[in-house]
């Protein structure tokens, strides 16, 4: 497949986003307090292991300005905040993902679990309630290694997962079992074999803005609000709904600017579930903000793993297959799509640019007494890179040939693509010899040892390493965008995806700027607000840019064939004959066009007149299908009660044309329904609907129905 170049239109643009932040005008999950705000504050495990034995929040209540002290028994009624995609392991085995519980109630399983939420009017009050809530701990042996987790004799995290295996993942392979003979066949028999063991370290998300929010209850309507950064709001609300047991429409989930995430800000935590709660509770709208030193331990962390590498080459380099044995530490819970991370991400990722004939990976999910893990900058992506480009530099140590050389002989040839790997995938272009070759003509490595000698005369180490990625990127395909005109010359151009520092408005505003022929600053950019109800996933694994673009393209062809349409009518002319062009409906030929932004006006006033005409519409059609309307004064078209007048309604006998009803006929239930039904017989005097008539004489028959029917 022939690579394409897309001009960067928008390149030389600056920033949208930047001004109001610049100016200190951000709206931030603190920026928006709500009036007779409370604040909340945690009261967190200092264990890693132990059992509750008693929590004892009396002193804590009498301190001035507490509003209220919660625990796990004020949060009845709550589900998970563990929510996991289905996940298979090894002879079908189910990935267990443990309930985790908004506030700890009987045992806490990582250092930092809440078990405790102060409400009161202000931070300090909070902390120094805190300081008083008298919780009896019983401490058990925790493990906290992941390599010591899978040990036989280890501390079991949890008794629903023996050996502390959340699931045992055997690869994405039709049959794992023969494909792991056949890979420990050929680096049997190999010439060369590389082996590695890798450490993937445990790290955590530092963004500029801690995570927080504001939550409130609305009794009247026993509806939630919830005001905090995250990755997609709509997504948040889809997740917490469920687990707060309420459907979707009642919680409504807001996100404006937000000071970076990384995947930090996807999923459900604890503290929201805690805090809306503690709103309905209380009656007051709650806010809590975490600090630096919170976000360390209640925080997800991310990767946190350990790999056993074999890459067999033949003679001359050539690779032949490769074997991964995995660990991925899921912390005490399963996080938010965690178990993905350490499986099918890392999997997909696998084979790189190589040519790779054969790949076998067994991956373990193991529970330690650690933070949960979850996706932050690169999930599973750079895991999977770290283990192919490590073994391939030792296969480069163990066969003696040049690095560089041994990754060129060894990628996928253009010619082969579109590319099946051995995992599945499929690449679908790519000369990757030579992205490599302009990366080394940009670093001047023919170069290199004459840098290395300079700096070994001044004392120094100089060194250089090569590393070939290819992301498996854009995650789940669906994301949607909402197109709205509110009225004079503008656009609203409306989006799940949260923008949490990327500049969504500065590249996707003058996209559809440009698609449409209209002005950037015509476009007014939404995102952020669960109640837009546009469909979609998030902003994660680098996949906004492609799939709202994408589906920004496909709204915006909807909407122009419907403009087509509507113009054709407007301006009197075949639908053929219409086209667009600089933001204009034009009929081909001629000097007739009208705007964009003209057609949706008046495309406003023809919905508002025909829905005018519709309501004094009847839902009947005549038996050629042609609309045939009927006066909805009549009260027993209203679905009464009253036997008498459905009777009546049932023997209506008019002459002229037969009438029947349409599909949604009026809700009656009289003697002989049939009569009533979308297509039924008539009755043998020729009844089975009836036709418009004159205002007066319609009330004439009615008054006269009514009392027959009483009579």
């Amino acid at each position: 497949m022939e690579a394409k170049t897309v001009e960067a239109s928008a390149a030389h643009r600056p920033r949208l986003e930047d001004d109001p932040l610049v100016r200190g005008l951000g709206r931030y999950a603190a920026d928006a307090p709500m009036p007779e705000q409370a604040q909340a504050y945690f009261v967190r495990s200092p264990h890693a292991f132990a059992d509750i034995r008693s929590i004892d929040t009396t002193a804590a209540k009498a301190v001035p300005g507490v509003v209220d002290v919660l625990t796990a028994a004020e949060m009845a009624g709550v589900g998970s905040v563990s929510q996991h995609p289905p996940l298979a392991g090894r002879g079908g085995a189910k990935l267990i993902v443990p309930h985790r519980p908004a506030l700890a109630a009987k045992t806490v399983r990582h250092v930092g679990e809440a078990v405790a939420v102060v409400i009161a009017e202000t931070v300090t009050a909070a902390q120094d309630a805190a300081e008083l809530v008298a919780i009896d701990y019983q401490e058990r042996t925790p493990v906290v290694d992941l390599r010591e987790a899978v040990h036989e004799g280890a501390p079991q995290v949890w008794p629903e997962a023996p050996g502390n295996i959340a699931v045992d993942w055997p690869g994405l392979a039709a049959d794992p079992d023969a494909n792991a003979r056949d890979v420990d066949r050929i680096i049997a028999s190999a010439k060369y074999v590389a082996r590695v063991s890798l450490v993937h370290q445990r790290i955590m998300v530092q963004s500029m803005e801690p995570r927080g929010a504001t939550a409130s209850y609305d009794p009247a309507n026993d509806s939630y609000f919830l005001r905090c950064g995250s990755q997609s709001a709509r997504t948040l609300r889809d997740g917490l709904a469920p687990i707060l047991g309420v459907p979707n429409q009642r919680l409504r989930v807001v996100t404006e600017d937000v000071g970076g995430a990384f995947g930090l800000k996807t999923g459900p935590y604890p503290e929201y579930l805690a805090i809306l709660v503690a709103a309905r509770k209380t009656g007051r709208p709650v806010h809590w903000m975490s600090n630096r030193a919170e976000a360390f331990l209640s925080d997800n962390h991310a990767r946190d793993a350990f790999s056993e590498v074999e890459l067999a080459l033949d003679e001359r380099g050539k690779f032949l297959a490769l074997r991964v044995r995995h660990l991925g530490n899921m912390g005490a819970y399963i996080g938010a799509v965690g178990a993905n991370i350490q499986t099918a991400n890392l999997t997909r990722c696998l084979p790189g640019m190589y040519d790779i004939a054969r790949i076998d990976i067994s991956s373990r999910c193991v529970f330690t007494n650690t933070t949960p893990t979850a996706p932050y900058r690169g999930a599973g992506r750079p895991e999977a890179n770290y283990i192919l480009e490590r073994v391939v530099d030792e296969a480069a140590r163990v066969t003696g040939i040049d690095p560089v050389k041994l990754r060129r002989r060894n990628f996928i040839k253009p010619s082969a693509m579109p590319y099946k790997t051995a995992v599945g995938t499929t690449i679908d272009s790519g000369d990757f010899a030579a992205v490599l070759d302009k990366a080394l003509a940009l670093a001047d490595y023919d170069g290199f040892k004459q840098r290395r000698r300079a700096a070994a005369k001044r004392g120094k180490y100089y060194g250089l390493g090569i590393s070939c990625m290819l992301e498996h990127a854009g995650g789940v395909p669906l994301e949607g965008t909402a197109l709205t005109f509110p009225g004079g010359e503008t656009l609203i151009l409306g989006l799940n995806v949260q923008s949490t520092g990327q500049g969504h408005a500065s590249v996707f505003t003058p996209l559809l700027a440009e698609r449409l022929g209209i002005r950037p600053e015509q476009i007014v950019h939404r995102h952020g607000d669960s109640a837009m109800e546009v469909a979609g996933y998030a902003s994660v694994g680098s996949r906004s840019a492609m799939t709202v673009s994408h589906a920004m393209i496909k709204t915006v062809e909807a909407m122009l064939a419907k403009g087509r349409a509507i113009a054709a009518t407007v301006l009197e002319a075949a639908e053929s004959d219409i086209e667009y062009r600089n933001g204009r409906f034009n009929v081909v030929g001629t000097d007739r066009a009208i705007s964009l932004f003209d057609l949706a006006a008046r495309a406003k006033e023809m919905k508002k007149r025909s829905a005018k005409r519709n309501r004094r519409r009847p839902r009947y059609q005549n038996q050629r299908g042609d609309a045939a309307y009927f006066c909805q004064r009549l009260p027993h078209c209203r679905g009464g009660d009253r036997s008498g007048e459905r009777r009546a309604c049932a023997r209506r006998l008019y002459r002229g044309r037969r009438l029947r009803q349409a599909a949604q006929p009026h809700d009656h239930r009289g003697p002989n329904p049939r009569r009533h039904r979308a297509g039924g017989r008539a009755s043998r005097a020729g009844a089975g609907g009836v036709r418009y008539i004159g205002r007066a004489a319609h009330h004439r028959l009615v008054h006269g129905l009514r009392d027959a029917a009483r009579r």
